[in-house]
């Protein structure tokens, strides 16, 4: 997607959340870990109603009810689907991104939850890294039931 700008391409910029001020937001960072696909547009109430297709290696780290990033913009989902993740998008959010423009086929760019990668290395389940913090150790001392 990025290879396919141009000057003038509208694109999305959130500000950073200060450090100061009360978290009002998802913890983001700016990156693109992988490029998602709308598999669904459709109106639904006074919303649109997005399913994206996410990479396998990806879907791991999105939860429900969790925090993503489409295309710049920091969203919660609002359910799992097979192969991603379903949303909806509020007037306002669609008034002031690109993200109305999106129709079913768009490729759009990913960043998932940063908290999910963290959770995971803690815990061990990266190839190149086994952890001392296991679910057992967790459940032993009242964090894991």
């Amino acid at each position: 997607r990025i290879g396919q700008w141009s000057a003038g391409t509208r694109v999305n910029l959130e500000k950073a959340m200060l450090p100061t001020t009360r978290m009002g937001g998802h913890i983001v960072s700016g990156h693109v870990d992988g490029v998602g696909t709308i598999r669904k547009r459709e109106a639904d109430a006074r919303s649109i109603r997005f399913d994206v297709e996410v990479p396998a290696e990806l879907r791991r780290y999105i939860a429900a009810k969790g925090s993503v990033t489409v295309d710049g913009v920091s969203l919660t989902t609002n359910a799992l689907t097979a192969t991603g993740f379903s949303l909806n998008i509020v007037p306002h959010t669609a008034q002031e991104t690109t993200l109305a423009d999106l129709q079913a086929g768009a490729e759009v760019h990913l960043e998932v939850d940063v908290i999910a990668r963290y959770l995971e290395q803690l815990l061990g389940h990266t190839q190149d890294q086994r952890s001392q913090i296991t679910p057992a150790f967790l459940a032993e001392n009242g964090f894991w039931k």
